[in-house]
């Protein structure tokens, strides 16, 4: 924004932080209901297997079980297409982790009870548990192939679905290429050419609460309510509807404060709950453990990406050749679209080719997590191009500064940017002083990597209405997992003229609230501001046409400022905005109360760019790898409140770094070994380094307010920048994550000269 603002663009604290460090946040886990039960999971433990038979006998005498439920009781002859539409296991499972039955009982301690001595029968079959073995086709996931669906999840975070299916059976359910140009031509006359495969481990979203639901019949057979943890309340109406073969309008969701999401929280057991609560005709709660939260939930894929890049003499790139294979679990999610759009989408380049291969194994299905599939490609493309640098003798900034994209030039499908903040990012990194003091200390280093997330955006409405205290009450459908409702309390402050603390957000159900896109591909802020925004002014419209008739003056000369109307110029004549809702409301004959309903779509969107330094050191005895600081510079467009920007900023780089140093899924014949938070290593406090962050504000053509997308940019280029600080410390490249002391040992001691 150009225009002097009161409270847009200035740091204000979180709206619901007090009652969340108070601990009065409600979460799906403290619904209580009259009569509520409570349902344990009966997961596999094989990756593939037939059900022979399941023995309840011994479960049902454990005092306090209702009931022991089967694919026969709840699926009711449905195949599901997804995870989030998968409800118990019919016949065979498809991975360690699937719900095979479901323990109701009175108390969750009589649900595990019985959970424990319930007896399933399996006869184990072969499975496919890596790449390789998927690659053979000799084992098929789905010999009958792929059950198919009408939408990808991917679509969800502005992602490209793709094809569905392939022609014949095989566990390749995806084979697409992207390319302009010719790649391999280019790569043949390239001055220089470098070329690494690169490794990202699968990684879980490691959110501190786990799924939770809470269903509860409704007044006739067939309707049902879900209280849940999510991200997207319209995506778990669908996914529950679907999975239950319910009208739509039967399910009712209520969103719930979420603990964490990162992408992972769209639905995936709320069909099952809703399913067991419609069987038992009872409410029912199911609060997964740490454990089965990791076995049955959507991690992000593992992925092995092989890169080929090449530029003439003079730096410019001149050919990509890449090949991305993603190990996606029992259903395809759809990443391919995601990282092609960016590993060919960074740098200006005519001659591209990317091959990608999404592949199905008898593991639990992937999903999103944050920026889905951006970490991975750029850990592969900024690897890469750091390689080239050094193969070309150029300076590693400097040559991103080349050959970065800006408007017009192309993504890696072929779709243009609009105008965006790439460069601005870089050029503040040179300005920078830990990129200008770098090579001044032994075993440590300094690494740069560019990201960014192209941007997701939906329709969206909203309500605003004005009370007779004056209260300003926004209604919307969207779900708050960032601080985006604190963002949406400034608009309509700012557009009112009344303090934020003025402002009060009622977030509604399914039935209740205006449509709002779910919390996820950073696409809620930028899509629900145009709603709030509209709705804001209509009803500012109303106000000043209002306070014209109770001054008897021209509409022109009033002014909306702390909760007031009054006549410019005048000091002493003013009237409370309440005060002019009561005269709407109350006046026969006149205008009515003082409510609008907003609506807001979006063109375009407004992609979001981001620019990062990381410091290591590290020990040359052990391969410890130390961060020491970090420096998140993000194009941002317009900071509508810079302190929850900055949080985003923070959040990510964290995320980024874990995924770098610490995170990765072990799987050992296709089951997983570190289902828990004592054995799943991620960063805490005390691994972070300090963080610094630069917000660039460049604004976008097509935001609210000249706003870009926020949240995604930050987790993309951590892993990239520190692998690339590790090979400016010691000189050895890094092409498997997370990294390991082991491995950077290894690697030193390969490129030390032999004693004598």
């Amino acid at each position: 924004m150009t225009t002097p603002t009161t409270y847009l663009g200035k740091r204000r604290r979180i709206i619901d932080g007090l009652e969340k460090v108070r601990g009065r946040a409600r979460y799906a886990a403290d619904v209580g209901l009259p009569g509520l039960l409570c349902a344990r999971p009966v997961l596999s433990p094989y990756p593939h297997a037939r059900i022979v038979g399941i023995d309840a006998s011994a479960a049902l005498t454990v005092p306090g079980v209702v009931a022991v439920l089967t694919a026969d009781d709840l699926n009711g002859g449905r195949v599901a297409h997804s995870r989030p539409s998968m409800i118990l296991a019919a016949g065979e499972v498809v991975f360690a982790g699937q719900a095979v039955a479901v323990v109701v009982a009175h108390t969750g301690a009589q649900a595990a009870d019985g959970a424990a001595l319930l007896d399933i029968d399996y006869e184990v079959l072969p499975s496919v548990d890596d790449a390789a073995q998927a690659l053979t086709n000799e084992v098929l996931v789905w010999p009958q192939g792929v059950p198919k669906s009408e939408a990808s999840l991917a679509s969800l975070h502005g992602g490209e679905a793709g094809a569905q299916g392939a022609a014949a059976p095989s566990n390749i359910d995806e084979q697409r290429v992207f390319e302009r140009g010719d790649a391999a031509a280019a790569l043949a006359g390239a001055h220089r050419v470098v070329e690494g495969t690169y490794t990202n481990a699968a990684v879980h979203q490691a959110y501190l609460e786990p799924h939770a639901v809470v269903a509860e019949p409704g007044r006739r057979p067939g309707q049902v309510t879900v209280y849940t943890s999510t991200q997207g309340q319209y995506t778990v109406r669908s996914e529950v509807a679907g999975a239950l073969g319910l009208r739509v309008g039967d399910v009712r969701v209520e969103p719930m404060t979420v603990g964490g999401g990162f992408g992972a929280k769209y639905g995936i057991i709320d069909a099952l709950v809703a399913a067991t609560a419609l069987r038992v005709e009872r409410p029912v709660r199911m609060v997964l453990s740490r454990t089965e939260d990791m076995l049955t939930t959507m991690p992000a894929p593992r992925t092995t990406i092989r890169v080929r890049l090449g530029a003439d003499q003079s730096g410019k790139i001149v050919g990509l050749d890449v090949r991305a294979v993603i190990e996606n679990g029992a259903f395809r999610f759809g990443h391919a679209g995601i990282i092609a759009t960016v590993i060919g989408g960074m740098y200006r380049c005519e001659h591209v080719r990317i091959e990608t291969q999404e592949l199905l194994l008898h593991r639990a299905p992937t999903g999103a997590y944050r920026a889905p599939g951006m970490p991975q490609a750029l850990f592969a493309l900024e690897s890469a191009v750091d390689e080239l640098a050094r193969a070309l003798g150029h300076d590693p900034l400097e040559l991103r500064l080349l050959n970065a994209v800006g408007a017009g030039d192309s993504t890696g499908t072929g779709r243009p940017w609009p105008d965006i903040g790439l460069k601005d990012c870089l050029e503040r990194v040179r300005e920078h002083g830990l990129w200008q003091s770098r090579g001044t200390a032994a075993n440590e280093g300094v690494g740069l990597a560019i990201g960014g997330w192209p941007g997701a955006f939906s329709p969206a409405g909203a309500v605003c209405r004005v009370d007779t205290d004056g209260t300003v009450r926004l209604h919307v459908g969207s779900v708050d997992i960032s601080g985006v409702h604190s963002s949406m309390v400034l608009i309509a402050a700012e557009t009112l003229g009344v303090d934020p603390d003025s402002v009060e957000i009622v977030q509604g159900t399914t039935d209740s609230g205006p449509f709002a896109p779910g919390s996820g591909g950073s696409q809620v802020t930028v899509s629900l501001s145009g709603a709030v925004l509209d709705a804001s002014t209509q009803v500012r419209e109303q106000l000043l046409d209002l306070a014209a008739t109770h001054f008897e003056a021209h509409r022109d000369d009033i002014e909306l400022a702390q909760g007031h109307a009054r006549v410019k110029g005048v000091p002493g004549q003013s009237v409370t905005l309440g005060q002019l809702a009561r005269r709407g409301q109350s006046t026969p004959g006149g205008p009515g109360p003082v409510v609008a309903e907003g609506r807001a779509a979006m063109k375009a969107g407004a992609p979001g760019f981001t620019a990062q330094l990381v410091r290591v050191r590290v020990d040359p005895a052990t391969g410890h790898v130390t961060p020491l600081e970090a420096v998140i510079v993000q194009d941002v467009g317009y900071a509508l409140n810079p302190l929850l920007v900055e949080g985003q900023m923070h959040g990510g780089m964290a995320q980024g770094l874990g995924i770098g140093l610490y995170e990765g899924l072990n799987f050992a014949g296709g089951s997983l070994t570190n289902p828990n938070f004592m054995e799943y290593a991620f960063p805490t406090a005390t691994d972070i380094p300090p963080l610094t962050t630069v917000i660039v504000e460049r604004p976008s053509e097509h935001g609210p307010f000249g706003a870009r997308v926020v949240g995604e940019p930050p987790i993309t280029a951590g892993a990239a920048a520190l692998a690339n600080a590790i090979r400016d410390a010691v000189g050895v490249r890094i092409t498997e994550l997370p990294v390991t002391a082991q491995k950077v040992w290894e690697l030193m001691e390969e490129g030390r000269p032999a004693a004598d």
